[in-house]
C-alpha cells in the first residue's frame, strides 16, 4: 500500500477541507497513477470532491463510521465503518494497487502500513491547517527519488518517492 499526495514546504496538506494549490501536473500524475486502482480515504476527503462523489475509474474505499450504506451503494463506493473492517477490505486487493489519498488522519493512521509515499513537494507556504508527518524526521522513511524542479501553475514542484524500511503488516482479524 502507498500514500499519494502533495505538501507545501512545511508538510502542510490542506486547509478548509480543500487542497492549497491548483497543480495541473500534480493532478495529472495523481490521475495517471491511481486510475484503475484502489483509493482509500476518510469521509471528509470524499465530501471534498465535486458533488461529494467518488473518483471515477477507481475502486473507492471510504472509512465512514456511521455513514449511510444506501448512499455508498447509490454513489458506487465501498463504505467501511471501522479500522478492522478497512483492513479486511484493503486486504482483498494487491498492495501495489492500493493508494491512501487522505485526509490527514487517514494518512497518519495508515502511514506505518505503507511501503511508499509518492509525494509532490511544493516550494511554497500554503498556509495549511492540516499537516502530513515529516518523513525526513522519521527513522524508517527515506527519500529514494526526487525529480528536477519544475513549474506547475506558478509553483515550483518536485515529485519525490519515500520508502518505508519497516512496514507493518495489516492485522486482518475475524470479528
Amino acid at each position: 500500500m502507498q500514500a499519494i499526495l502533495h505538501c507545501d514546504r512545511n508538510w502542510g496538506i490542506g486547509k478548509r477541507n480543500d487542497l492549497m494549490f491548483h497543480l495541473p501536473k500534480d493532478m495529472k500524475f495523481f490521475r495517471t497513477t491511481t486510475t484503475n486502482k484502489v483509493v482509500v480515504m476518510g469521509s471528509n476527503t470524499l465530501l471534498s470532491f465535486p458533488g461529494g462523489k467518488p473518483l471515477k475509474g477507481r475502486t473507492n474505499i471510504v472509512l465512514w463510521p456511521g455513514g449511510d450504506e444506501n448512499r455508498a451503494r447509490e454513489d458506487g463506493f465501498v463504505m467501511v465503518q471501522s479500522l478492522p473492517e478497512l483492513f479486511r477490505e484493503i486486504a482483498k486487493y494487491p498492495p501495489q494497487d492500493v493508494y491512501v489519498i487522505g485526509g490527514a488522519m487517514m494518512y497518519h493512521t495508515l502511514l506505518p502500513y505503507c511501503d511508499k509515499v509518492l509525494l509532490t513537494k511544493v516550494d511554497a507556504d500554503g498556509q495549511a491547517e492540516v499537516f502530513f508527518d515529516n518523513l525526513d524526521k522519521l527513522d524508517n522513511w527515506s527519500m529514494t527519488y526526487q525529480s528536477e524542479p519544475q513549474d506547475d501553475n506558478g509553483h515550483i514542484i518536485r515529485f519525490t518517492t519515500y520508502e518505508n524500511s519497516n512496514v507493518l503488516p495489516l492485522e486482518v482479524k475475524d470479528v
